[in-house]
């Protein structure tokens, strides 16, 4: 295979390698590095044998995304606060016309879910993104794990009850949600409690993730008053040329604050019957540097 032409090949599957990576990492960076050692292995690679370039691509992405995965666990137990899911801006476009596989990326990608793919064990959270967010084969899902399709199929199984039994139910009704989170933030920027007190869920949760290198509570909050009050306080912070600008990631409406012209933090609301369940607050500098274009 000439050069130019494995280049093209790999160009062409780079989104898909890139979400696999990213669904498994929960992390830009590390899915970023999943994918250059994949193209390292493919541009090395004799590939005259290769008959699937794409099934080959997703094999060697997987696999290095598990060894990953198993080796930044361990950094993640010394993580200061609660961890979130790095943000990242999603655009589906032309590229997936089908509304309906349109939701179903975007559920696979939203925090929430990403949250309880933390839970999963390497090999779960696999199958999962492979079956549930890329529908791959089950067949082709053992290929790539060297496992027994009937050892996938068990596999599978456990890590969707296991997703629906954790996953959070939320309105994925876009424009409500972009209603809610303007209405959020002019009732926490203008510092009125009650009408925050309104939006809020009695039994609204608050996580925060700074990773000690910014503000941001330690535990997760949970109570409307709790809540409602700590982001009055917060809203009363000075920010630096503070900017608010609305954006969509992770599948869903979220408002990312700028200092300066640089992130500072983001906020994105998981919604229910027209209130907001839980507010996720991402501070921590290294995993907002992605939105500086956003």
């Amino acid at each position: 295979m000439a050069a130019d032409t494995a280049t093209d090949v790999f160009e062409e599957h780079r989104p898909v390698l890139t979400g696999v990576a990213y669904r498994m990492l929960g992390r830009v960076a590390d899915a970023e590095d999943v994918v250059q050692e994949t193209w390292l292995r493919w541009s090395a690679d004799e590939r005259g044998d290769v008959l699937e370039p794409r099934g080959y691509l997703v094999r060697i992405t997987t696999r290095l995304a598990i060894d990953r995965l198993r080796h930044v666990r361990s950094r993640r137990e010394a993580y200061v606060g609660p961890w979130l899911p790095e943000p990242i801006a999603t655009d589906f476009g032309p590229t997936v016309p089908d509304t309906a596989e349109q939701a179903v990326l975007a559920d696979s990608v939203s925090l929430a879910v990403l949250v309880v793919l933390e839970t999963l064990s390497p090999l779960e959270r696999a199958v999962f993104v492979l079956r549930e967010a890329f529908g791959f084969p089950y067949g082709e899902i053992a290929t790539t794990l060297d496992r027994t399709e009937a050892a996938v199929r068990q596999l599978a199984g456990r890590a969707r009850k296991h997703v629906e039994e954790r996953k959070p139910r939320y309105d994925v009704d876009p424009a409500e949600c972009r209603d809610l989170t303007e209405r959020f933030l002019s009732a926490a920027a203008g510092g009125d409690l009650e009408v925050l007190l309104s939006l809020l869920a009695p039994d609204v949760r608050l996580v925060g993730d700074s990773g000690g290198k910014a503000k941001a509570p330690l535990r997760v909050l949970q109570s409307a008053d709790k809540v409602g009050r700590f982001l009055v306080a917060v809203a009363q912070q000075p920010i630096q040329e503070m900017e608010f600008r609305f954006v969509e990631l992770n599948g869903a409406p979220a408002l990312l604050v700028l200092s300066a012209g640089q992130p500072d933090s983001v906020f994105q609301l998981e919604v229910l019957d027209g209130q907001i369940q839980c507010v996720y607050v991402i501070r921590n500098p290294d995993k907002l540097g992605s939105l500086a274009s956003a």
